[in-house]
């Protein structure tokens, strides 16, 4: 996890180093957990692709009707996510990340109790509530523990997590469904609660195994949590947004955020339909679910060794505008080319560069960020680019309601992703412009 290399504006350093040793212990400790509880987060957030294939009958929801249902989570979330951030800092991310993975994994298996489209949405919307800020929560809380020179990485590691949800949720939400009936129980039931509940587990586990900062662990030495805290403390940020006012004022912010939006449209829509878009072409459920793994296999590892390059290499900008330009091309070959085949190829470019633009993306923001203003800002950040969680669905379900396709939805979630490439290319020239 921990590579010896650095980042263009960092000095190298070698293994033997006490910094090092630190950040190899807190490496190894915290984001594997972390990307664990965000994995679990993510099939929570997103099993509901594979639930509509039965529940939307049941519950008689029509494709629009799912879309919303889909998309209203981002409400509860977009408004609740600043809030929940700044109490994140007052609370400390150990108490407040637990109290989120709790909440989201009872009202998530309390899906299993819906019965029609009402509740469906009340339900959505309280769960986008319940995990508001845990995202930018465990961004937040890196920054802690993590300098520049591997903070692509930690970032990368964590939000790989969204591919891993999908590459584990298919075969295994495909699998618990066959289970429908049991104790008269519908397989989409069995779904939500076992797929619930171990959220709530991990909330209980964090509370134990993380400390807020380096210089509680007890797990690190003297030596080692003085080392860690100063590289942290001492790396350059140039001009920094300290506090939520300082963040509202600063344009980066909101460029940043709007860059994230079109992105993120991309990444929903493709992963909330794409169990729909698969049995589309005639494949049982099992077959739907194992399928939809391939293409999430590829942007683990695409992510992975991106963010790592990146850490290397810098030049975080331009590699965000390749992989958005990626995505979008993906998600067009998928379009003009609609054999099986062909779109699991576009699909798995598409998705190896929404994922990879993710781990690169979050690594921007923690650069001119700081203290309350890095818990508020990372939150801005996401609640506004998170609305494009709202907005993929959403788009995607109407499109397909309206025109009996979804190609139309396809080619409008990559004209998204284009536009936040071309953000991400211009960006860096406006800011050298303006300094």
């Amino acid at each position: 996890m921990l590579a010896n290399s650095s980042d263009q504006s960092s000095a190298p350093v070698t293994t033997e180093t006490v910094e090092d040793s630190a950040l190899r212990k807190a490496a190894w400790r915290l984001v594997p957990l972390m990307t664990l509880c965000f994995l679990v987060n993510y099939i929570d957030r997103t099993n509901i692709g594979f639930a509509a294939l039965t529940m939307n009958k049941a519950l008689g929801l029509s494709t629009e009707a799912f879309g919303w249902g889909a998309g209203i989570l981002f409400f509860g979330y977009c408004f609740f996510e600043v809030p929940s951030n700044i109490l994140l800092y007052r609370f400390g991310a150990r108490i407040w990340l637990a109290r989120i993975m709790i909440t989201w994994g009872l009202i998530s298996a309390l899906t299993a109790l819906v019965i029609g489209p009402k509740s469906f949405y009340v339900v959505r919307f309280l769960l986008g509530v319940a995990e508001a800020g845990f995202n930018p929560g465990v961004m937040f809380f890196f920054m802690a523990w993590f300098p520049k020179r591997f903070r692509s990485r930690a970032m990368a590691w964590f939000q790989m997590a969204i591919p891993l949800s999908a590459v584990v949720a298919g075969p295994l939400s495909a699998a618990i469904m066959q289970m429908d009936g049991y104790l008269g129980i519908a397989g989409w039931q069995w779904m939500f609660i076992l797929e619930g509940v171990p959220a709530a587990i991990l909330g209980v586990v964090l509370l134990f195994a993380i400390v807020d900062r380096p210089d509680d662990a007890p797990w690190l030495n003297v030596d080692e949590r003085k080392a860690l805290t100063d590289a942290v403390a001492n790396e350059p940020r140039g001009h920094t947004s300290k506090n939520l006012r300082a963040v509202f004022r600063d344009p980066r912010v909101f460029v940043l955020a709007l860059l994230q939006f079109g992105f993120t449209v991309g990444s929903y829509g493709i992963g909330i339909f794409l169990p729909q878009i698969l049995r589309e072409h005639h494949l049982s459920i099992l077959s739907v679910g194992l399928l939809s793994a391939v293409p999430y296999l590829c942007g683990c590892v695409a992510t992975i060794l991106w963010a790592g390059a990146v850490d290397r290499r810098g030049r975080r900008y331009a590699n965000l505008a390749v992989t958005c330009a990626l995505g979008a091309g993906g998600l067009l070959l998928s379009v003009w080319i609609p054999t099986l085949s062909v779109a699991m190829i576009g699909m798995s470019i598409a998705i190896v560069g929404v994922t990879s633009a993710r781990g690169i993306f979050w690594s921007i923001p923690p650069q001119f960020l700081s203290g309350e203003g890095a818990a508020s800002g990372l939150a801005l950040i996401s609640s506004i680019g998170a609305f494009g969680g709202f907005m993929g669905p959403v788009l995607m379900g109407w499109l397909k309601h309206t025109t009996g396709s979804f190609s139309a939805g396809l080619v409008c979630m990559a004209a998204l992703v284009a536009i936040s490439g071309v953000l991400a290319a211009l960006l860096p020239i406006w800011l050298r412009a303006k300094r």
